[in-house]
């Protein structure tokens, strides 16, 4: 695929010439063009009026096209869809062609494990982006990430998180109240993320003939903790975050976790489930499930139990306080995914740009802080992820090299890092 050179279409204004409270044309980039990617791309075409994708990229050629055919038949945005075949950028460097090419916002929205390479190319090249969750697997990566947030504070650019709850207005005012006092203090938490497999790993005689192990792996990321960090850190790492958003998000002491894998998945090393304790220097224990084990029961809610009463989130339906101060959400819903990017793109309009990075990289930070207390079977403190030197993704990355799948881990004889 050809590298494209900058933007010149005139009434596009050029990203060192931008200001903050006009109303000029904002060029938008994708990275990972997969499903999430592909709502983002039109989340953020719908959040400003004055926006238009001009270049996507992707590992691969497929994801680029399938997403353009869907969001060029979305009559509402399709006319600010402008991605020709000289921006349309594949390959391991192509996260680093897009940003090159011109564009101001990047939707960063490919496997986790690329995460903090490719926010710091973002944040050096002066770009606003939109940073899905989780922002890596690995500690080294968080800290590779918590730099780029300060470049972007320095820089202020904005970094809106893709910890989507965190704009929904029925969680935004639950936790307020929690915040306020309505159940007393917090005495213990549990959530849970309880569903069915995500992307399960295919045999290996389905690997095609001359495909090498990058490329297998890559395509089939999740399966694999080095791309997708496991369950926990990938998937309930929302859970995770509303834990911490809880507890104001102050981190825990330390973590102790049970987890392993019950159903066969060929070649990959995920566990398919997971119960980590939290514990906060207070005594404030949060109790975290995982699963994703098919035809088991499935929930995803969360239960805050105060010293006046308690909270509850009820999967995707009702929002509701029980006890001293009773309450029942019945504001306006609103569609979280696009309240992320109608604030985005509003705060860069305004010239006060968003900044959820460190936080986002924190939440990131507990649920590793979880898987590494479940692989290892040891007890995890906050001090000894602060320091750990777990480093998963490899360094550098080619089509040709080997690169052999590390053993799932085993509690007990997984060493902690």
């Amino acid at each position: 695929m050809l590298a494209g050179a900058a933007l010149a279409a005139p009434a596009i204004l050029p990203s060192r010439a931008r200001a903050a409270g006009g109303r000029e044309m904002l060029r938008v980039g994708l990275i990972g063009c997969g499903g999430r990617g592909t709502g983002a791309a039109q989340q953020a075409l719908k959040a400003d009026p004055n926006t238009v994708l001009v270049a996507m990229a992707d590992v691969f050629p497929e994801p680029i096209e399938t997403a353009l055919r869907s969001l060029q038949q979305n009559a509402e945005i399709a006319a600010r869809v402008q991605v020709p075949p000289d921006r349309r950028f594949v390959g391991l460097d192509a996260y680093q062609r897009l940003i090159d090419s011109g564009v101001d916002v990047v939707l960063q929205a490919a496997p986790p494990g690329f995460r903090p390479q490719h926010v710091r190319a973002a944040v050096e090249a002066g770009k606003h982006q939109f940073v899905e969750k989780p922002v890596a697997t690995d500690v080294a990566g968080v800290r590779s990430v918590m730099e780029s947030v300060r470049i972007a504070r320095e820089k202020k650019l904005a970094w809106v998180a893709g910890f989507c709850w965190r704009y929904d207005f029925a969680r935004r005012e639950f936790y307020r109240r929690i915040h306020d006092g309505a159940i007393g203090e917090i005495r213990a938490i549990y959530a849970t993320y309880y569903t069915g497999p995500v992307k399960p790993m295919p045999p290996p005689s389905a690997r095609p003939p001359g495909m090498g192990d990058v490329e297998w792996q890559i395509r089939n990321w999740y399966n694999f903790v080095w791309l997708s960090g496991d369950g926990l850190v990938e998937q309930a790492c929302h859970s995770v975050d509303k834990i911490l958003w809880a507890m104001r998000d102050q981190p825990p002491a330390k973590a102790v976790a049970t987890g392993g894998r019950q159903t066969p998945n060929h070649e990959g090393n995920i566990y398919d489930h997971m119960h980590v304790v939290y514990e906060w220097p207070n005594g404030v224990r949060a109790f975290m499930g995982q699963r994703q084990i098919a035809g088991c029961f499935n929930q995803n809610s969360d239960f805050l139990m105060g010293s006046k009463g308690e909270g509850v989130i009820d999967g995707w339906r009702a929002v509701y306080i029980k006890g001293e101060s009773p309450w029942r959400y019945t504001g306006p819903n609103n569609d979280m995914y696009q309240q992320e990017h109608d604030e985005l793109f509003a705060s860069i309009r305004k010239g006060e740009p968003i900044n959820d990075g460190e936080w986002e990289a924190q939440s990131t930070l507990v649920a590793i802080m979880g898987r590494m207390a479940a692989y290892t079977g040891q007890e995890i403190t906050w001090d000894m992820i602060l320091n750990s030197r777990e480093k998963l993704v490899p360094e550098p990355l080619t089509w040709d090299m080997k690169l052999p799948i590390a053993p799932m881990a085993i509690p007990g004889q997984t060493k902690f890092i």
